[in-house]
This record gives C-alpha cells, sequence and structure tokens, in this order.
C-alpha cells in the first residue's frame, strides 16, 4: 500500500530545481569531486548526522577518529562515530531496496550501543517532549509488516527524490528501532538517493537539518498530525536543493592555480582541451585558464599536444617504479 502523501506545485518545483543542479553538476564534473572533498563531506555527514542526536564530539575530533588516531571524549559519543565511519566507508555494500541490508546497517550503527543491534523492537515507544508525548509510534507487533510494506514501496515506479523522503519520514513514524531511527532515517535516504544520483554520496544534507533542528522536528510533527508526509517531502527537498546550491557554490570559491590543477587532475580526464578546462572552472577567464595550464606543464602535472586551436593536453602518469 502507497504510504500518503500528495505531489504539491512545491514538490514539482523543487524536483525540477534539483534535476537541474543535478545536470549542472555533471556537466561540471562536479560528480566526480576531488578526495579531499570527499572526506570533508563524509565528516561533516557524521558529525550533522550525530549532533543532531546529542553526540558531542567536534569536526576536528571526528576528523582524527577517520585518520585512526586517539580521542579524549565520552566513550559512548566515540563509539558512535566509530560506527558510523564503518557505515559510511563501505557505503556501496548496503542495498537500499533490501530490508537484509538495512538490519545490518542498524546493526553496524548501534553496536555495542543497544542490547540486539539489527532488530526490530519489541515493545512499545514513544518519543517524549519535556512532560508531553510528542509521538507514540505503532504497537511492535505490527513493525515488521509496516516495514516490509515500506520496502515493497521502494519498488514501486515513483520519483526517487520522492521515495527518499516518504521513506525518511515513514521510517521516523514507525520507529522500529529502540535506538538509532533518526540516523537510520538519513542513511537510507542518503542511500535511496545515491541509487539513481552518485553525487549524493557527497552531499551532506545532514549540515543543513543540523543547522536547523527545531524545524526538522517541528515538520515531523505536523506530518503526524496531518497523517501524511506531504510537509516533510517539500521541507526535505528544499534541504536537499540548498545542498546542491552549496557545493556548486563550492566550485566557484577562489581556487588558485595550484588548487585548480590539482582538482582537475582528481577528475581523471584521459585528454582535454582548454575549453574543457574552462568548462569545469566556470568563473575563470580564457588568459586565467592559460596561465593555469602553462603552471601546470612547469610543475610537471601536464603534458602538452599539438599546437593553437589543435592543442590539448595530457595529465602526466606518475612514475611509481
Amino acid at each position: 500500500m502507497k504510504p500518503p502523501y500528495d505531489i504539491t506545485p512545491k514538490i514539482l518545483k523543487l524536483i525540477t530545481s534539483i534535476s537541474e543542479k543535478i545536470g549542472e553538476i555533471n556537466a561540471t564534473f562536479l560528480d566526480k569531486p576531488s578526495p579531499t572533498l570527499r572526506k570533508q563531506n563524509k565528516i561533516k555527514t557524521i558529525h550533522s548526522s550525530l549532533k543532531i542526536e546529542g553526540n558531542t564530539l567536534t569536526e576536528e575530533q571526528i576528523t582524527s577518529l577517520l585518520e585512526n588516531k586517539r580521542v579524549i571524549g565520552p566513550k559512548k559519543d566515540v563509539l558512535e562515530v566509530l560506527n558510523a565511519i564503518k557505515i559510511y566507508e563501505n557505503i556501496e555494500k548496503y542495498n537500499p531496496l533490501s530490508e537484509k541490508s538495512f538490519l545490518k546497517a542498524h546493526s553496524v550503527l548501534m553496536s555495542e550501543l543497544i542490547e540486539n543491534p539489527g532488530k526490530y523492537r519489541k515493545q512499545s515507544v514513544g518519543i517524549v517532549k519535556g512532560s508531553k508525548v510528542e509521538h507514540l509510534a505503532p504497537p511492535h507487533k505490527n513493525v515488521p509488516f509496516l516495514m516490509k510494506d515500506l520496502f515493497e514501496y521502494l519498488k514501486t515506479d515513483e520519483i526517487e527524490l520522492i521515495k527518499s523522503c516518504v521513506f525518511h519520514y515513514e521510517m521516523e513514524f514507525i520507529h522500529p528501532f529502540l535506538d538509532g531511527n533518526g540516523r537510520m532515517g538519513r542513511l537510507w535516504q542518503t542511500l535511496i538517493l545515491i541509487e539513481k544520483y552518485p553525487v549524493f554520496e557527497y552531499i551532506p544534507f545532514e549540515t543543513l537539518i543540523s543547522k536547523n533542528q527545531e524545524e526538522y522536528y517541528k515538520v515531523l510533527a505536523l506530518c503526524d498530525k496531518s497523517g501524511k508526509s506531504t510537509f516533510f517531502i517539500e521541507y526535505m527537498l528544499s534541504i536537499i536543493d540548498n545542498s546542491l546550491n552549496e557545493l556548486l557554490n563550492y566550485n566557484n570559491r577562489n581556487f588558485n592555480t595550484e588548487q585548480r590543477l590539482e582538482y582537475f587532475k582528481s577528475l581523471e580526464f584521459e585528454e582535454f582541451s582548454r575549453k574543457d578546462y574552462m568548462d569545469t572552472f566556470k568563473d575563470i577567464s580564457s588568459s586565467t585558464a592559460s596561465r593555469d595550464l602553462k603552471k601546470g606543464i612547469e610543475l610537471g602535472i601536464l603534458i602538452k599536444i599539438g599546437e593553437l586551436n589543435k592543442t590539448r593536453y595530457k595529465i602526466t602518469v606518475p612514475n611509481n617504479s
């Protein structure tokens, strides 16, 4: 059974905007980010998703843990980060359409943090804010059937952008686990999006959620009251749209020549022209591009082939012998 939601003009407008931005990202090769950007985004994703759940570790401490360095902090917080690193370092191993994979991810994410990680709850749960019960989750005996239906919904021909938001909301509503529901909802939305658009592996939209957690919880509550996920779809699509903006703006930062060459080298072009270089860095002039390429030759990063309008460039292969 399809979960209840409406497709509003706002949702359609956001889907158009997101699709255009994904097109621009693919056209400028930003869907193949440099190793530095990939690492930064992984750190931001882990930091933001766990911060929403009350984790106190900083981005610097998470960086240290990612580099296998010792960090002093609350044992539980360190363990949460180490578990999240295991997931995000091996994200391609998880299948967004598989319930078995979903339970496996929860067992890794919550290992040593709760009893029986990777198993659905066997008791009733509610979310309490202050003295008020904010949300009473469905009875535990219904959880396996509700989750099975939700995974069936993922196999429908609905647009992935919408499916990812609906899954995130419905999973939060069902609250299938005693703990770890929030981080699993955000992780699984990312996985659903990656399946269709690989660029989402490098977009830490959790950062924007963590900047305004109140809004996140407010929208979840609004959906609970309305009995459908429409508001949450609108909210999450605008978060995704803004995250794509940030990635596109990252490409227009004031890189210096060496940074541009280093970034371009990571795109692994076999052969390219000055125009290809300028298509990647849309904010530079043709004379700046020429200076960059000349510098690349001087630094031994590039080799020049041909002359005048037939000039092409190749990236040198480092000699590892």
